[in-house]
């Protein structure tokens, strides 16, 4: 399994042969550029313009931030599908099959459709370097076209303004959350990182920004571009349902949001950028759309009798969420279990410092992939701030094996902190 793509130690001579695998291509193209994360957009635009020399007839949907934009897309793409539109969606990382990061009509793309792209990407790029990602994010868009998708809905993997799907012109925007994560690459606070996603924003557009207090970076460009921005607590916002629930208030319009598990600033936002997407459904139509949408690794049930969920936060922003979720269960007296695995490069005492209220007993798990802090180096980083002790186990399967071993009926076990960490957990 490969989550987002990690340089081989020897490069192929030559492209893979006609009749070669989804494997073989993936192969192939972690080995052909010389690092994982390249940014910048003047060869992806080079290899563009060859595959696209007009931009593809469709409504591109450029979806950024740091956190939600899984569910957001999720949720936009159900609400289309409903609609009756032709709709394609462009994801990342995968959890379990490379598939998975390109959807048609709400399918993971086949392997014959998907190796038909990376060929027509690899017969277009000549002697141009692309990375992993930048290559997949081109074969989307040919997955897309071939399938005669009228509206794409783009997920950008990192920052936003040099980010390889910010290299098609966005008709629509949404910005979810917006917080501290990729430091290295886009900066170390919140006004520089939100400068980077609001890259995706084009002059005089329609978009959406989730964030509850935006950088001002942010509503900078929004203003200088013309951009006509939706923000929540003047433009929409959420009002507590009589008995139970949320209503998505714009206005004189309402909708009922459907009692999730998910980011509701994320289903807000595509539900708001839905009402200009699609103005003929009813706000009875978008509201039942809602109630179909899932997004494996958000906060998923995967276990009963003791509950086992699972969630893909890995920075302290979105952990607090997660604490919060969590929190109800503590507050009827069960135990929470947390069975914890991360990558060295991100803010882990954040990360432990959000639940720490929320977890009872911790299973340190090591993960086994670039960057993946053993269990020892994990239990050392939250000794070393004070934060909490916990056990040590060489895999998340055996960390999740121990929780479960340890539980009780009522107990909660929640397996969070990077997507290997999730994918491996999902796959037992």
């Amino acid at each position: 399994m490969n989550l987002k793509g990690n340089k081989s130690a020897t490069a192929p001579a030559s492209s893979p042969a006609a009749g070669a695998s989804v494997d073989e291509w993936l192969q192939f193209l972690e080995a052909i550029h010389p690092t994982e994360i390249d940014l910048g957009l003047d060869r992806v635009l080079v290899v563009l313009r060859r595959l696209f020399p007009r931009k593809p007839n469709a409504r591109i949907i450029t979806v950024a931030g740091t956190n939600g934009k899984g569910t957001t897309v999720a949720t936009l793409e159900c609400i289309l599908l409903a609609a009756g539109r032709r709709t394609g969606a462009y994801t990342s990382p995968h959890l379990q099959r490379y598939n998975e990061r390109v959807r048609l009509e709400g399918l993971d793309i086949d392997d014959a459709a998907l190796v038909r792209a990376f060929e027509k990407v690899e017969a277009a790029r000549g002697n141009i370097s692309l990375t992993y990602f930048e290559f997949g994010t081109l074969a989307a868009f040919v997955a897309f076209s071939e399938a005669g998708v009228q509206d794409w809905i783009l997920e950008v993997g990192l920052g936003g303004r040099l980010d390889a799907v910010n290299v098609l012109d966005a008709d629509y925007a949404i910005i979810t959350a917006i917080d501290i994560d990729h430091i290295g690459f886009l900066g170390d606070n919140r006004e520089v990182i939100g400068f980077e996603k609001a890259g995706i924003l084009r002059p005089g557009i329609t978009a959406v920004c989730a964030d509850r207090q935006p950088p001002e970076s942010v509503l900078q460009q929004a203003s200088a571009q013309k951009v006509d921005l939706r923000l929540t607590g003047r433009d929409y916002e959420f009002q507590p349902r009589s008995g139970d629930g949320v209503d998505l208030v714009m206005g004189d319009n309402v909708i009922a949001l459907p009692d999730t598990p998910l980011p509701i600033q994320s289903v807000g936002a595509a539900a708001v950028l839905a009402r200009e997407l699609v103005p003929e459904m009813s706000g009875v139509q978008l509201s039942d759309a809602l109630k179909s949408v899932r997004v494996p690794g958000r906060f998923e049930q995967i276990g009963s009798d003791p509950a086992v969920f699972l969630d893909v936060g890995h920075n302290p922003h979105a952990a607090q969420w997660l604490a919060g979720k969590l929190a109800q269960y503590r507050q009827s007296g069960r135990l929470v279990r947390g069975v914890y695995g991360a990558l060295a490069d991100k803010d882990t005492v954040g990360v432990l410092t959000a639940m720490a209220d929320v977890v009872d007993a911790w299973y340190f798990a090591g993960l086994d992939v670039p960057r993946g802090l053993s269990a020892g180096e994990l239990q050392q980083r939250a000794l070393d701030a004070g934060v909490m002790d916990g056990d040590q186990f060489v895999t998340v399967a055996e960390a999740l094996a121990a929780a479960r071993a340890q539980a009780a009926p009522a107990d909660v076990i929640v397996v969070f902190g990077s997507f290997y960490t999730v994918a491996e957990a999902r796959a037992l």
